[in-house]
């Protein structure tokens, strides 16, 4: 059963009609659900669970893992619970008071002995037979959100504990906060347990506290962006901007004002553009790791305003959080036996990783960490608005590019849609899952990415098969294998140099099988250079490969089918293929793809289980070879994408846009010099690679 609010005010709220009553609502919704697979008082937050190949505690996990479970379980819904609490403190579900049912089970998880006990730091490294002294677990992870989730309903249960309770949560919390942890974000978790035990009295080594501050403060790369490991996406931002603003609060103005200001000031840098990662409409992005926590992106403008001066518009954020939290609670899969799902919309295996359980999607619950402003916040007080979206002109566009975390987004007028762009980026060559996450091309808001690898065709990837090997029937290189002898496996590009912007064109340098034992002129590449037109992205790629023959396949956004028109076109020698049907909530969809220069033919595939909107999608994909191991042959590949949530039809215009192509070589080929596209609206690009090789950023 989907989300429907009651209570909504269209004056206060133009766009999406949510209060603050609405979101109480909405909280209820997930809590209610989540409590009718709770029996008794007694009984730990462990969900129904439908996946169990991916997610743990796998059969023969250790028993820290199935403790693990039952720690997430209650700290992620306590998440959603805690401000509740404080609102409503006699909230009943399915029987159960939720104040007096947290306030249990938090003694439960801490107290040796009692069946529910979580294990803390010690115990499991007893256990742990790794021989790994720097050995980490995940209820490190989970102590944070106790901690907040204390401090959100303080009144209500921690002022309630005797002093020995107490006491007991604080000797749990400290074991955690003073031992091992992961050195990027997880640092973090640390540093929340120190400042609640300090915050109430509890000794701490203030030392491992500004270690741990100084690293995350290091970790910065500018534009309000933190390198969180190797990676850069969502979590990024909301873990960072959300717990540096929390921290803060309980220590960091007070005891380290130098570090507590700089948080600050990068959180009032994010909010220049971290509203122009989401759409028109609100929408998140799937892009990035854990992409089940959703919408928890938009929480990094509530830890805005938790800073002592914030910088964030309050309209313009709640219209954004009000947006995301309908994009996923408004549709009819998002939950199972009452629980968020283990995927984006409904159940979604290839989004989902090891470190999560059941219970994890209730990560979410961070974004309602906003009902702990009180109801006359200007959060809750001040009139929605979109912000740059308001100002946009017809068909423009808004470029951003952020150079720090390499990201660059697009937001198109003409569909209200984002696009974003993403650049350094290594990972495993057999990861596909890693790829598909921070690898694409483009990540768009209302075209998720598919996870389609059939017949050497990925969305919105390059795909190279080297057509001199043999057919292989079992998984290399990170790909699904095919059985077709004329197509050999492909493999995916696993590593993105950022080179930035020049003259409104973005380039980037896509890596194949790349790994440091290898020179990088031993690796097949493909120079990226693309740029904004009003309904998507414009490429004009150049191959960069050392070895031929080979197949080259381009695959658009995978597209959802639940019965879909498919039309052909060509004009202008070049060919498109414009698919009309309606996503699963049947809304309207369009996605035309239009290939140029470089191209031989467009087609498309059907696929399965593989989109993360609905069970069936197409993909189309351009094709082409080149045959001669040193052949001056077609360098560049120039082709579009577009995309609407409309029927009506584009302009030929649009799906053919392009008037000229202007070569520097003769043979028209794009081996040397610039290249200068113009559009029939009368804007021009000159693609020019040049001094690429000595500005590639990871």
């Amino acid at each position: 059963m989907k989300f429907t609010p009651t209570k909504t005010d269209y004056e206060l709220s133009p766009y999406t009609g949510l209060t603050r009553e609405s979101w109480i609502e909405a909280a209820e919704y997930l809590l209610s659900g989540i409590f009718g697979n709770i029996k008794s008082i007694e009984d730990p937050v462990v969900m129904p669970r439908y996946e169990t190949e991916v997610t743990y505690p796998s059969k023969d996990a250790p028993m820290w893992r199935y403790k693990a479970e039952i720690f997430e379980g209650l700290c992620r819904s306590f998440f959603i619970s805690a401000p509740l609490i404080h609102i409503r403190p006699d909230l009943v579900l399915n029987g159960i008071n939720v104040r007096d049912y947290y306030k249990k089970q938090v003694l439960y998880a801490v107290t040796k002995g009692e069946k529910n006990y979580v294990l803390n730091y010690s115990d499991m490294k007893e256990l742990n037979e790794s021989g790994n002294p720097c050995a980490c677990f995940q209820q490190t992870v989970e102590t944070a959100a106790l901690v907040i989730c204390l401090w959100l309903s303080k009144d209500e249960i921690w002022e309630t504990y005797t002093k020995e309770e107490k006491d007991r949560i604080a000797a749990f919390l400290s074991d955690f906060a003073h031992s091992n942890t992961v050195p990027q974000n997880w640092r973090l978790f640390n540093m929340l347990d120190l400042a609640f035990l300090n915050m109430y009295g509890y000794e701490i080594d203030e030392d491992i506290m500004r270690d741990h501050a100084q690293n995350i403060l290091n970790y910065y790369v500018g534009q309000g962006w933190y390198r969180d490991g190797q990676s850069f996406d969502y979590y990024s931002c909301w873990a960072f901007n959300m717990y540096t603003a929390i921290w803060n609060q309980w220590y960091g103005y007070e005891k380290e004002p130098y570090i507590a200001k700089k948080f600050e000031e990068n959180s009032n840098e994010l909010m220049k553009t971290y509203p122009l990662f989401f759409d028109r409409d609100g929408f998140t992005n799937m892009w990035g790791r854990s992409g089940i926590y959703r919408n928890a992106a938009t929480s990094s403008f509530d830890g805005n305003l938790l800073m002592n001066n914030p910088a964030i518009d309050p309209g313009l954020a709640r219209r954004i959080c009000s947006g995301s939290l309908l994009q996923f609670l408004s549709r009819d899969d998002f939950l199972w036996e009452g629980v968020p799902t283990l995927g984006f919309y409904g159940p979604f295996v290839p989004l989902v990783q090891s470190y999560s359980c059941a219970e994890s999607p209730m990560w979410l619950a961070k974004a309602l960490l906003c009902l702990h402003l009180p109801a006359d916040h200007p959060f809750w007080t001040s009139k929605e608005n979109i912000g740059p979206w308001e100002d946009l002109k017809e068909n423009e566009t808004l470029v951003t590019t952020l150079d720090g975390p390499g990201l660059c987004m697009a937001n198109h007028e003409a569909n209200g849609i984002t696009e974003l762009r993403t650049g350094k980026m290594v990972k495993d060559k057999t990861d596909l899952h890693g790829i598909w996450n921070y690898g694409k091309l483009v990540y768009n808001t209302k075209f998720p990415w598919d996870s389609v690898n059939k017949d050497g065709v990925q969305s919105q990837q390059y795909v190279v098969t080297y057509l001199d090997e043999e057919p292989q029937l079992e998984a290399i290189a990170g790909v699904i294998p095919t059985q077709d002898k004329e197509h050999p496996v492909g493999i995916t590009p696993n590593a993105c140099f950022w080179h930035g912007e020049k003259d409104g064109v973005l380039y980037r340098r896509h890596f194949f099988e790349y790994e440091t034992q290898t020179e990088t002129h031993w690796r097949t590449a493909i120079n990226i250079a693309d740029f904004a037109v009003p309904y998507g992205i414009m490429r004009a790629d150049k191959i960069r490969m050392f070895r031929r023959p080979l197949r080259i396949t381009l695959g658009a956004f995978g597209f959802p089918d639940n019965g879909t028109e498919v039309i052909k076109k060509e004009k202008d020698g070049f060919k498109a293929v414009i698919l009309k049907g309606h996503d699963h909530t049947g809304k309207e969809k369009q996605l035309a793809f239009t290939i140029m220069d470089g191209w031989d033919n467009i087609d498309l595939i059907h696929s399965k289980n593989t989109n993360p909107d609905s069970e069936n999608s197409i993909i189309l994909y351009a094709d082409t070879k080149r045959e001669k191991q040193y052949g001056y042959e077609p360098y560049f590949l120039i082709s579009q994408v577009i995309t609407k949530e409309s029927l009506e039809d584009f302009a030929d215009d649009d799906i053919f846009p392009v008037k000229t192509i202007e070569y520097t070589d003769p043979q028209k080929c794009g081996g040397y010099g610039p290249v200068r596209i113009t559009l029939k609206n009368g804007y021009s690009r000159v693609i020019d690679f040049e001094g690429i090789e000595g500005n590639l950023q990871l």
